[in-house]
């Protein structure tokens, strides 16, 4: 109870800080003349490739540039993009690392103009070549939009229980 406690806090806090901050000077309403959900979509969609051709330059692409940037990984909390590229290095460093998302069982919700949090339930498979585990995971982004386009602004990430 208190994890998710914990975790709701920090979800609802990070919304609310970005949902108070402007999206930026001349930022379109959607990427591409996309609509909200379709724009965070396809921004989670190059986040994933990038993630799974093991290319950390894209993926610190995709992230919010900003030091309160916000990836909860295993119940910690890490500060700033710099920090994700550097874990996530660690665990390309196995053999076998695949995230695999469940996109029809996804929801994006838009907050506010130019924020919006997206729910996908994935699979990630980590380890040996011989043998990876497969590991049922939920990650919760949330999105926010600037004069760049769309960007990640914070991931939570926890175990999904449900399977």
């Amino acid at each position: 109870m208190a994890t998710a406690l914990t975790r709701r806090t920090l979800i609802g806090a990070a919304a609310a800080a970005l949902a108070a901050a402007p999206a930026g000077p001349g930022a379109p309403a959607g990427a591409g003349g996309l609509g909200v959900e379709a724009a965070v979509r396809a921004l989670y969609d190059r986040f994933v490739d990038a993630q799974n051709a093991r290319d950390l330059d894209r993926v610190r692409a995709l992230l919010w540039d900003a030091p309160d940037f916000l990836w909860v990984s295993d119940g910690r909390p890490f500060w700033g993009p710099d920090a994700l590229v550097r874990r996530m290095a660690s665990f390309q460093s196995a053999e076998v690392w695949t995230v695999t998302p469940d996109l029809a069982r996804s929801r994006v919700v838009a907050l506010t103009a130019g924020v919006a949090y997206l729910n996908v339930p994935l699979v990630l498979a980590i380890g040996a070549a011989a043998s990876p585990s497969r590991l049922p995971w939920l990650v919760d982004v949330l999105c926010r939009q600037g004069p760049e386009g769309w960007r990640i602004a914070a991931l939570f990430t926890t175990e999904d229980k449900a399977t």
